[in-house]
């Protein structure tokens, strides 16, 4: 009988698909805070969530084993010098998803994925307020008419 497994496969091979959570839990460690669309988000929170509980113990072993799936030498000496003493008293929840509006091009749904004592004030994008059309499209002949009369509006 077949039996579903919980991890989404993200439309990737094997291969690709633990490359990109490697790298999305990277830059997640070195930058504390990335965008990108929910379904990776929540993927990688599952990766970054088990590495930070594994830093927790800071022994040679636990450091060796990270580097296995992280591979970046500054991102797993942020991790231990870092990121593990300001969340280290914490019993799990080291990550934060804020669903964002969807993506202009093909609708995904998009979100930012933060570590979460790291959390500064929310930008304009993530209170929930999608931008005017006009200015997310580059090179549209409103976004330069709006332009033009914001600035001169201030002058």
């Amino acid at each position: 009988m077949r039996k579903v497994k919980p991890a989404r496969k993200l439309g990737r091979t094997a291969a690709h698909r633990k490359a990109t959570l490697a790298n999305l839990s990277t830059q997640l460690l070195l930058h504390k805070r990335i965008e990108t669309t929910e379904a990776k988000a929540r993927e990688t929170r599952k990766v970054v969530e088990k590495i930070i509980t594994k830093a927790r113990k800071g022994t040679v072993h636990a450091q060796r084993d990270i580097f296995r799936s992280i591979r970046d030498k500054e991102a797993v000496k942020m991790l231990f010098e870092e990121i593990v003493s300001r969340i280290g008293d914490r019993n799990g929840g080291y990550t934060r998803i804020i669903k964002l509006a969807p993506r202009f091009g093909d609708a995904a749904k998009m979100a930012v994925i933060e570590l979460v004592d790291y959390s500064e004030a929310p930008s304009k994008q993530t209170q929930g307020g999608k931008q005017d059309r006009a200015k997310r499209v580059r090179g549209s002949k409103k976004s330069e008419t709006v332009a033009t009369q914001t600035a001169a509006a201030g002058e």
